[in-house]
């Protein structure tokens, strides 16, 4: 048995469900720093000597492929383990940083296509599902609360990257002028390759899955059916597609991202456009915009165990056109308008991410959850190519017309009110998936009896992923706590670094 086999980190029954958190919020703020892509922007504008499109397409093409790739291999993911998972995910993600780095030291703009676009982008579609289902099977109480904790991570990414990527553009190039921020890109790339590579891999040694006989102190299986539109019944990926419900929750997941991407993809020129700030203080924004994504992923999605997972998209979709509405009104004339209107929006847009696993698991059941989630990603991959090209098309239009500043982007804003009410009547359609689509019970029965019997090999200690010396083990190993320990605190330093450096360059929103 590989340590890194699914059978091999069944964990005992009596295993602390607590240190998986620290595990999978890790490895989101690794992978989240693809939404502090807009920092790169202007560097590889000026290195590359291209556009706003043609740099654009880097990030839709990593969120494409996230889409694709979590659809084609979340059946894989779900077969593996989380572990094995979490270390081709870990792979592929430093692999696109150096293939990017590698791009722009030799002033090749297809190399970082292939690099961050494509390669990175697997490990994000990878590294993105196996933590969300793995933490709702440990926490089959509070699923929006274990989605949030996850998701909260990807959502989080640009608040440390953000500022820690201007700081080293700005260290290796010599200083914070545009042309040493060109200079500083092909160092940056490798030293975040660097950084994720040792977090990925702390977090993947970690992660472990519950042992079927497990669940949460005082917990009854019954307590899951609270809101009408949960299943009593497991569904298999492949008969969820089949469903109107997962192609109604499809719409829904694609057109909140749309509104919430166009504003995230384009944060920092946006700012700068519209209101005439510096680049530092366009990155105090980029970084206001995180805490919001990252706070709305864990309050939003918390929340939805309370209100339901259809009752939050109906707030998000709703309240968000509302407030495109204002932007695309009233949001130019003031800087607090703008900016508060935005981090709402970017709030729903988070807690859109966080809220949908607990939604799928509400209508799917918890047996291909993550596979299930893997195919409704591919709505994310939409997203990721309609939203930036929508606004990026629109600005480069709009200049070409001889306009500048807010309106740049104001029919963008518009059509972004559009989307919304479209995904607003989709999620109102949705409703509890028939029993004709359930799994036979004696299949997922059988998967239950595969995990206990690893679990007994693990425990045992007969095969490589067992324990020393063929003892017992009845609960995780000083190693799985320490590393637990250190990701945790690692989280912590990296979270309070971001949220101090972003305390100073919002200020710079206000005070120029």
């Amino acid at each position: 048995m590989s340590v890194l086999d699914r059978s091999a980190i069944i964990a005992p029954v009596r295993f602390n469900r607590w240190l998986i958190p620290p595990a999978a919020l890790a490895i989101h703020l690794s992978i989240g720093q693809v939404y502090a892509f807009s920092v790169f922007k202007s560097p590889l504008q000026g290195r590359f000597d291209v556009g706003e499109v043609a740099v654009g397409w880097i990030f839709s093409l990593a969120i494409a492929m996230l889409g694709i790739s979590s659809a084609v291999l979340g059946t894989w993911v779900e077969r593996v383990g989380p572990r094995m998972a979490m270390v081709a995910a870990g792979g592929f993600w430093v692999a696109g940083f150096l293939v990017s780095s590698l791009g722009i030291s030799t002033g090749q703009l297809w190399l970082v296509y292939l690099g961050y676009g494509v390669i990175g982008g697997i490990g994000l579609g990878i590294g993105y599902i196996a933590p969300v289902s793995t933490l709702m099977k440990w926490f089959p109480d509070r699923p929006g609360l274990a989605t949030g904790l996850a998701i909260m991570g990807f959502g989080g990414g640009a608040l440390i990257a953000s500022p820690a990527s201007n700081r080293l553009m700005a260290l290796y190039g010599g200083g914070p002028e545009a042309e040493n921020l060109v200079a500083g890109l092909t160092p940056t790339f490798v030293t975040l390759a660097v950084c994720y590579l040792i977090v990925i891999a702390a977090g993947a040694y970690v992660v472990r899955l519950p042992h079927p006989d497990w669940k949460p102190t005082g917990w009854r299986p019954e307590q899951a059916s609270a809101h009408a539109a949960q299943t009593g019944g497991a569904v298999s990926a492949k008969q969820a597609i089949r469903t109107p419900q997962f192609w109604l929750l499809w719409i829904v997941l694609f057109t909140n991202v749309t509104a919430g991407i166009g504003i995230l993809e384009n944060a920092s020129p946006m700012v700068q456009d519209g209101f005439g700030i510096g680049a530092a203080a366009a990155a105090g924004f980029v970084g206001l915009l995180s805490i919001a994504n990252m706070a709305g992923r864990f309050i939003w999605s918390t929340t939805s165990d309370y209100l339901g997972r259809k009752v939050n998209y109906a707030l998000y979709l709703s309240v968000g056109a509302v407030l495109y509405l204002v932007l695309a009104t009233v949001g130019s004339t003031s800087l607090a308008i703008f900016v508060i209107s935005a981090l709402v929006i970017i709030s729903f847009y988070g807690g859109g991410f966080a809220t949908v696993p607990a939604y799928l698991k509400d209508l799917f059941g918890v047996y291909q959850v993550g596979a299930i989630h893997g195919r409704l990603l591919t709505a994310w991959s939409a997203a990721g190519i309609a939203g930036p090209l929508i606004v990026n098309s629109i600005v480069e239009s709009q200049a070409a017309a001889g306009h500048d500043g807010m309106d740049l982007y104001r029919l963008s804003m518009w059509v972004m009110v559009g989307v919304l009410v479209v995904g607003f009547v989709a999620n109102l359609l949705i409703r509890a998936v028939s029993s004709t689509h359930f799994e036979d019970e004696s299949v997922v029965a059988e998967k239950a009896r595969a995990d206990r019997a690893g679990a007994t090999e693990a425990r045992t200690g007969s095969g490589a992923g067992g324990a020393s010396g063929g003892a017992a083990r009845e609960s995780s190993t000083p190693a799985e706590t320490a590393a637990a320990v250190f990701l945790a605190v690692a989280v912590v330093i990296g979270l309070a670094y971001g949220l101090f450096q972003t305390a100073i360059r919002a200020a710079e929103l206000f005070t120029g």
